[in-house]
């Protein structure tokens, strides 16, 4: 049958509205990319996703609260926001609900910036946190990381003005992995006056080692200003699904409350985070947990035997500062089978996934460097 003709398409009207001028200023957020699909078996490790599919009562129990979506999800999340109180030591209203660590993030920063007002963070760190700050007409701040590649609180603390109204610390810090200690932290927020808000965010807390782990719980009690973000995309698995939440102190979490998108976590998210709090269920995602530590110094030792120099990581990923050569390590690894994530002219982050993946990373890594040696 020949082809039809195609049908000319419709002009599309003028468009007369005006956005905000802030929003032209916006960096995009760059997601990790796929492979290609050309039929090549490539691994993707560019978005620091869990390799591991959901444990069957995590799935288990998501699908049987699909067969209540016809229905709002309820909004206050009762039952999820009391386990994770009990969890935390705090009162259910203390715990603050949305689509993941980076929705929270966004929600302090309607409840707490203004036009004009500044938002200090380390950067390079999460790529989510200009893109917030500026939407809501914010000032971002940025603090450069220290040439070992950590938060450089002296400077960070030094950067505070009058204006200052949120300070974002990422630890263990995406994507260059480095954590911060609890000592550190300390000495840092008594640099902090007391109306400027302190956000942990520890979406990778479970990646790092457990006994040098920060003691977020008692920074917490002892400072008014300090909130707690987590995550259940990471070790929990539930990336898909979108949900997260902070942990804050009374007149803040109320604040949250205000500005936070209603309904937001949704009826599958909140049955599934709630499935990962159970004592069984918690048990195999930290046996998870550990097998990627264990992966990771696996990929680290291997990488150090070659010669590279790479920021001690705790989190579920490890981090080539390569600067102007960072595209051409990435291009040059997906040639051989794993897709990365490149941060311009300042690294390639890889996520910690299966075994075999590893291997493939650790092999294009020899090869660059081999390469490299022959110039």
């Amino acid at each position: 049958m020949p082809d039809q003709p195609s049908q000319p398409q419709p002009a599309q009207p003028v468009e007369s509205i005006r956005v905000r001028p802030a929003l032209e200023a916006l960096p995009a957020y760059v997601a990790g990319r796929p492979p290609a699909d050309d039929g090549r078996r490539r691994f993707k490790i560019s978005s620091n996703e869990s390799p591991f599919p959901p444990l069957p009562e995590v799935r288990d129990a998501a699908i049987a609260a699909m067969t209540g979506t016809n229905r709002y999800p309820d909004a206050a999340a009762l039952q999820l926001r009391e386990a994770l109180g009990a969890e935390h030591g705090v009162d259910p209203s203390q715990v603050v609900l949305s689509t993941g660590a980076v929705a929270v993030s966004g929600d302090l920063v309607r409840a707490l910036v203004g036009d004009g007002d500044e938002v200090v963070f380390a950067w390079r760190s999460f790529e989510a946190y200009p893109i917030l700050v500026g939407s809501h007409g914010g000032t971002s701040v940025p603090v450069p990381l220290t040439d070992a590649l950590e938060h450089d609180l002296p400077a960070m603390a030094a950067a505070i003005t009058e204006r200052t109204r949120l300070v974002l610390l990422c630890t263990p810090n995406n994507p260059t992995g480095v954590s911060l200690t609890t000592e550190a932290i300390e000495e840092f927020l008594g640099s902090v006056p007391e109306d400027v808000v302190v956000a942990i965010d520890e979406a990778y807390r479970e990646f790092h080692d457990p006994r040098t782990v920060l003691d977020t719980a008692a920074l917490f009690r002892r400072h008014g200003n300090v909130v707690v973000l987590r995550t259940f995309s990471k070790m929990q698995g539930l990336a898909g699904l979108r949900i997260g939440y902070a942990i804050a102190h009374p007149r803040l979490a109320r604040a949250l409350s205000q500005v936070t998108v209603p309904f937001g976590a949704s009826l599958p998210a909140q049955a599934a985070a709630l499935a990962t709090l159970e004592p069984a269920v918690r048990e195999r995602l930290d046996e998870q947990a550990a097998w990627i530590r264990s992966e990771r110094g696996r990929v680290q030792s291997a990488l150090a035997a070659q010669g590279w120099e790479l920021p001690a990581s705790q989190g579920n990923f490890v981090y080539f500062p390569l600067g102007e050569d960072s595209a051409a390590f990435a291009a040059f690894a997906e040639e051989r089978g794993v897709v990365l994530r490149s941060y311009g002219t300042d690294g390639v982050r890889a996520s910690i996934a299966e075994a075999e993946a590893s291997d493939l990373l650790i092999s294009a890594a020899a090869a660059w460097r081999e390469r490299a040696d022959q110039r």
